[in-house]
């Protein structure tokens, strides 16, 4: 009897082993001596199935990455964010950052890229690499994801087998996967910026919002006349020149954009079409009147933020969230009379409907990531990426920590006030950013009930129709891909035509060169084999056309 005791003491504890192996439940994986044996060395990493967290590793992988402005402009490094230190908690990966400077994640991305020293992660807009994705994969510097996703993803790859549209936008040509993507999956989260302009002035003036470049115009004029405004309209030219009117804001009231754009299926490149001259024509008159600002050149967030919170400026384009949700309280507070609004994109005669507009793409490219092909910690970077398209990643991503920064009523998960109403006084952009990545971008899939809760003023939820009003989904490209060659061949072409194009725009504008300098602007970007390029274009939309 004894001995019999003995044997099912043993059978039950192999089968109580056995069992633990192959359980894939996260509950089981927390457990620091789940899969392992009482003389497994720290080296020895645990065997999990993907999908359960945290994950067991000993390791610490390497990110890079810019840190948005939300969140910058609260915290300087990526470590004091909490959102990134729950992060790695919840999946068990213990990161090291480096963190590129604002506004320059190009450059110092070159310069990673030459030093040869790759992180395991990098958070880049890979569809814009020089030469394209699959030169970068080719190359060595980002991994080739087909099979990564296909074993260490499983959440990653529900998604996009059952959303084929947006699997295709994130494939290269040949059809390789190289990204984490980030994902606005509902059309209310792809409109957020357009013209904004300071309505309680326009009511002192008796003015109506303006439709019209001629209504534009009235509206400039009385500000700086009849205001005293010293710089009436503001606008980003960091990194670019014009680079606030990207979506067609103004130049598309002439039906071109400062780019490639869509006329009839058609690709087309504005700046070489006569509609951009007549723009130019315009913002030069309106410069010499001093109804845009002097600096416009050299205006980045910073300064557009102080010209419209300081009164500097009466109007702008930028985003409902970090424009209106910025610019209202600040305003609001020194004058209980001031109200910033939403104007719709300018059109040369009333009625008509904006040619252009901003409206995402599901997929942008936009904090994204991809793995290093030289990283020895592949297996560990992707399933930690993966966790954001998870169930719980998903409301990490998008709101944070429950009980902390929202609290679940009924099926809604409903911000704090840690973020709508914090002591800091932190607008809801940056608040949310000490938390979640809702408001900017990442590896995951953002929420629609995000935006809900995040424009608390009226002003941002009236803001989003108004800007909605436009033909952009009809003459904007969609994301693209085109192979190695056409990308670099692209690459070079439009690098040298987009500083012509920029030098122009410049001189023109400030009055260094007469309006009729364009025709020779336009004969030497020509020259630079723009049409090629338009080629190019053309040819990876018809292939992503007959894709469809």
């Amino acid at each position: 009897m004894h001995t019999k005791a003995r044997t099912l003491l043993l059978l039950v504890s192999i089968l109580s082993i056995v069992s633990a192996g192959c359980t894939g439940r996260s509950q089981d994986a927390r457990s620091p001596q789940a899969g392992s044996t009482s003389n497994a060395s720290t080296a020895a990493e645990v065997k999990q199935q993907p999908g359960a967290y945290p994950i067991q590793t000993s390791k610490t992988l390497t990110y890079w990455a810019e840190l948005n402005q939300n969140a910058a402009s609260v915290k300087s490094t990526f470590e004091q964010v909490p959102f990134f230190q729950e992060w790695q908690k919840r999946t068990g990966v213990k990161l090291k950052f480096i963190q590129a400077q604002a506004n320059q994640d190009k450059t110092a991305l070159n310069v990673l890229l030459a030093s040869g020293d790759l992180p395991d992660m990098m958070e880049y807009a890979w569809n814009s690499f020089p030469g394209g994705p699959e030169k970068a994969i080719n190359d060595g510097y980002i991994l080739k994801l087909n099979d990564v996703i296909d074993k260490y993803a499983p959440n990653l790859k529900q998604f996009l087998k059952e959303h084929p549209e947006i699997d295709k936008q994130i494939k290269t040509d040949e059809g390789h996967y190289y990204v984490f993507p980030f994902i606005r999956n509902d059309p209310m989260l792809q409109t957020f910026q357009g013209p904004i302009i300071r309505k309680d002035w326009l009511d002192e003036l008796g003015l109506p919002i303006p439709e019209t470049i001629d209504d534009w115009y009235v509206v400039l004029k009385a500000f700086k006349e009849k205001k005293g405004i010293e710089a009436p309209l503001t606008f980003l030219s960091v990194p670019n020149v014009l680079f606030g009117m990207d979506n067609g804001a103004f130049i598309g009231a002439y039906g071109v954009k400062k780019g490639f754009y869509l006329d009839e299926g058609k690709v087309k490149f504005g700046p070489i079409e006569g509609g951009y001259k007549e723009f130019l024509r315009t913002f030069r008159r309106w410069y010499e009147e001093g109804l845009i600002d002097r600096n416009m050149a050299t205006v980045d967030i910073k300064t557009m933020d102080s010209n419209m919170m300081l009164g500097r400026s009466g109007a702008s384009i930028w985003n409902a969230g970090s424009g209106i949700g910025k610019w209202q309280p600040a305003l609001q507070a020194k004058d209980p009379k001031a109200v910033v609004t939403a104007a719709p994109y300018p059109v040369l005669k009333r009625g008509d409907k904006p040619k252009f507009g901003q409206k995402s793409e599901e997929y942008v490219g936009s904090g994204s990531v991809a793995i290093a092909g030289n990283s020895k910690n592949v297996e560990e970077a992707a399933r930690m990426l993966d966790y954001g398209y998870s169930e719980a990643g998903h409301m990490f991503f998008n709101f944070g920590i429950e009980g902390t920064s929202y609290n679940m009523e009924g099926d809604y998960p409903k911000y704090t006030e840690l973020i709508m109403s914090n002591k800091e006084q932190l607008v809801p952009a940056q608040a949310l950013a000490m938390y979640n990545r809702a408001s900017y971008f990442g590896p995951f899939i953002q929420d629609r009930r995000y935006i809900e809760q995040a424009y608390t003023l009226s002003q941002q939820k009236e803001a989003i129709p108004v800007w909605a009003q436009n033909d952009a989904e009809r003459h904007t490209l969609p994301l693209i891909h085109k192979t190695e060659k056409e990308s670099s061949e692209s690459a070079a072409i439009m690098m040298d035509v987009m500083n012509l194009v920029d030098e122009m725009s410049i001189k023109i504008i400030l009055g260094v060169e007469p309006v009729d300098a364009y025709d020779n602007y336009v004969e030497k970007i020509k020259a630079l084999n723009v049409k090629r390029a338009i080629d190019i274009e053309q040819q990876a939309l018809d292939r992503y056309n007959f894709k469809s």
